[in-house]
């Protein structure tokens, strides 16, 4: 996705295509950053108040200093009043902070990026995603006590990540589902996972893996539409007996796995409770 906005957390616009960060922005040259994103529809930035508590958090775990909150509610606000609305209708909010330049304590760096939401990820939603399973080479309780291995971090050293989802498109499928050497699952790339399990929707415990704000609605409002919300320990073998599985995030907010590597999951029941319960937007 092609970005068009660019915000300055004095909630000022900037030209994207003009440098805004020094070449030795730790950010940039050693991914030493957080971000976090979240989509906007019509004028309204979902879970704003959450996305910006996760950039905190994710700022604490890298003893980066304290975002810019202020600023960075600035900067939304200055994309979502220039966006064109008409035209993309959704669009996805990227908040970046970085470590700033080397050598120079405390003068990090910020700023929003605002880009559509893809055409892939608003296909998925209605036809679902294929999806293969790929080996993490840990497993996540082994890193929840390891502070300096960044465990639930939203960090910008996302090549992993990248590298698995050109992976999955190359052989195929649309995304990917990490397990551990053990066989547990644990999350996606850029999303996380949820499978009907008897009746019953089950995720992965934060252990060594991101906090998830879709997980979190379907936590808060999944009772009142009818459904029973849960963390548990997945395996791969939990994909072979569920009635259904689902990837959520925060830009395309729901998609309905369709294949585990080549191998057809059915429709769950709840699929259509589901989608309620998190708000997807009508296509």
């Amino acid at each position: 996705m092609a970005v068009k906005l660019l915000a300055l957390l004095d909630g000022t616009l900037a030209d994207v295509t003009q440098p805004i960060v020094r070449a030795d922005d730790q950010g940039v040259v050693r991914g030493d950053g957080v971000f976090d994103a979240t989509l906007a529809i019509a004028g309204v930035a979902r879970d704003l108040d959450a996305h910006l508590e996760r950039l905190a958090q994710s700022a604490a775990m890298l003893e980066l200093p304290v975002p810019d909150e202020a600023g960075f509610r600035r900067a939304v606000d200055a994309i979502l009043a220039a966006w064109h609305w008409d035209a993309d209708p959704e669009a996805v909010l990227r908040l970046i902070h970085t470590r700033g330049p080397e050598g120079i304590a405390d003068q990090p760096n910020g700023w929003v990026l605002a880009a559509p939401l893809d055409a892939a990820s608003i296909r998925q939603r209605t036809e679902g995603a294929k999806v293969m399973v790929l080996d993490r080479g840990f497993e996540g309780s082994g890193v929840a006590s390891l502070p300096w291995l960044l465990p639930g971090a939203k960090s910008l050293s996302y090549g992993i990540n990248m590298a698995a989802k050109r992976w999955a498109l190359a052989h195929g499928a649309d995304d990917v589902v990490f397990r551990s050497p053990s066989g547990g699952l644990l999350e996606g790339p850029t999303c996380s996972v949820v499978l009907d399990l008897d009746g019953v929707l089950v995720t992965p415990p934060l252990d060594g893996i991101l906090r998830s704000i879709t997980v979190e609605e379907l936590v808060s409002k999944g009772p009142e539409h009818g459904l029973d919300v849960r963390f548990g320990e997945l395996t791969v073998d939990d994909l072979d007996r569920c009635r259904g599985a689902w990837l959520l995030s925060s830009g395309r907010i729901l998609a309905r796995v369709t294949h585990v590597d080549g191998r057809e999951l059915p429709v769950s029941p709840l699929d259509a409770q589901v989608a309620r319960a998190v708000d997807v937007p009508l296509p």
